[in-house]
């Protein structure tokens, strides 16, 4: 089971690079955008983040049920915005930014909450 943990949660990692990444590299850009990375980023931290909740109910551990609707929501959130900004031409740096923001908010939560 730990296998299974360790390898979701590298790809959970490799999602937020996804995400993040993009958002880090266009901070210089005269345009900023949403990126299929960004897209399938966001898409890829709800699909790991849900088998990782799985893995943890099906073990030893109880995990913390507010706190993973909170992470859900705010996950939902960067997708929902990620997939709008992808197809919008005009307007997307306030998607940009927002998505970057929730990233961060998400990361924190994962850090901080206990």
């Amino acid at each position: 089971m730990n296998a299974l943990r360790y390898a979701l949660l590298i790809l959970h990692f490799i999602g937020l690079a996804a995400i993040l990444g993009p958002v880090l590299d266009q901070l210089r850009a005269q345009a900023k955008r949403v990126t299929g990375a960004m897209v399938w980023g966001a898409r890829a931290q709800i699909v790991t983040g849900l088998a990782l909740a799985g893995v943890a109910y099906a073990g030893d551990n109880d995990p913390d049920h507010v706190k993973l609707a909170v992470k859900l929501m705010v996950a939902v959130a960067i997708a929902g915005l990620a997939e709008v900004g992808a197809r919008r031409e005009n307007g997307v740096e306030r998607f940009w930014l927002i998505i970057g923001a929730l990233t961060a908010v998400n990361i924190a939560i994962a850090v901080i909450w206990r």
